[in-house]
């Protein structure tokens, strides 16, 4: 049997991995459109961009380790076709066939055209090349559209490096469709304590020449701009291919889409939770673990996914861990454990329908197994009071 990975990110290395530790000894192609070996992402707007680590760290393995497993690692030259007739991909001008086929194409930043067109120094946080190249401008003045994950490190990595950074949030609140009012208000006191211009319920205006309007009035002019609105999954050579995408393609339980022969993991798969529903999941830990997964179902294991999306973020001196999903319908009710304001020392439990969907935890680096076995459980009364302690809550 020959397995072709199309993209040499973490869920793809992590599948290559996956795939030699349970014995299987055929051939293996990993290809990915950049030019470097597999890394990982979440040290381009942590470790990496603050200095605190060096710009091999993020590698997944050594370059060497894929030729002495006996991997075909072909680097900056993308896939251009998939055809799912022939089991084949097209790569420059070969084609290299396939009995399962693995794609693991990630995401794309979202663009925004008036930057773009503005002339102005304009940033987006996806590559190793772009981290790199923000790191040499953090002391400068910084405009980051975008009051997500990656808005919000990059402005604590400005300020760690004695920057100037204005935060622009179209929302009334940073993080609130994922953490809710409660801990989106302390994340924005967060960073107005550190020298954050955030400016919430605020948007873009107008560009012109190097002063940037805001629709409050407000003028800023950055040396440079970061863009931080979201990303959407690299799922075109899929649609192209002729296999049914909708926010990335579209995979059941196992991983596995339409056609029987081809799976998808990581950013790019609208995966059909067990528990959840259909979810895509653009985190460190899925890219990991559907990665492995993704590898067991391409040699014949029929179990579902049904792992809780996982993340974290390092923030100035606070540092979370999240485990579960508030969808799109939100929550009835939040409880939290903890000081909010002072210390940042809490936890947060998630509730709806009866049901804990969603914990974390913020400076307390042993909750996080109390926190994810309480995820998916009943919300009892002593979940709901927040004087019982979260490790009771598991006793």
């Amino acid at each position: 049997m020959n397995i072709v990975i199309v993209g040499a990110g973490l869920a793809g290395a992590k599948a290559v991995e996956e795939l030699r530790e349970q014995g299987y000894d055929g051939d293996v192609t990993l290809i990915g459109a950049e030019l470097h070996t597999p890394y990982e992402r979440p040290p381009l707007s942590k470790g990496l961009l603050l200095g605190t680590e060096e710009p091999d760290k993020p590698f997944v393995h050594e370059a060497s380790w894929y030729s002495h497993h006996g991997v075909e690692l072909l680097t900056g030259d993308p896939v251009t076709g998939i055809d799912l007739d022939r089991g084949s991909v097209s790569v420059g001008d070969r084609r290299i066939g396939y009995d399962r086929l693995l794609l693991a194409t990630g995401a794309q930043p979202r663009r925004l055209p008036m930057a773009d067109e503005s002339g102005l120094p304009v940033s987006y946080l996806r590559t190793l090349e772009d981290s790199l190249a923000l790191k040499e401008r953090l002391s400068g003045r910084l405009l980051v559209i975008g009051a997500g994950w990656i808005g919000l490190e990059v402005a604590s990595a400005v300020r760690n490096a004695g920057g100037e950074v204005t935060v622009v949030e179209l929302a009334d609140l940073p993080l609130a469709t994922v953490l809710g009012k409660e801990i989106g208000a302390s994340f924005a006191e967060l960073h107005r304590e550190h020298g954050v211009d955030l400016r919430l319920g605020t948007s873009v205006d107008s560009i012109d020449g190097s002063t940037v309007r805001l629709s409050d009035g407000h003028e800023v002019t950055p040396d440079l701009v970061l863009v931080g609105i979201g990303a959407g999954p690299d799922d075109g050579l899929a649609a192209s291919a002729g296999l049914p995408t909708d926010n990335g393609v579209l995979v059941d339980a196992r991983l596995r889409a339409e056609d029987p022969h081809v799976f998808a993991a990581g950013d790019v798969a609208n995966h059909d939770h067990p528990s959840l529903g259909r979810i895509r999941v653009e985190h460190w830990d899925n890219a990991i673990q559907q990665g492995k997964h993704a590898a067991r179902a391409m040699l014949g294991d029929d179990a579902e996914y049904d792992r809780q999306p996982y993340f974290f973020t390092d923030q100035y001196d606070l540092g979370m861990e999240y485990v579960g999903h508030v969808g799109r319908d939100g929550y009835d009710d939040v409880v939290i454990r903890g000081d909010l304001t002072g210390s940042r020392v809490f936890s947060a439990l998630w509730i709806k329908g009866g049901r804990v969907v969603a914990g974390m935890h913020a400076n307390d680096w042993d909750a996080i197994d109390h926190v994810r076995a309480v995820v998916g459980t009943d919300a009892t009364d002593r979940v709901r009071d927040p004087s019982v302690p979260l490790a009771d809550l598991t006793a």
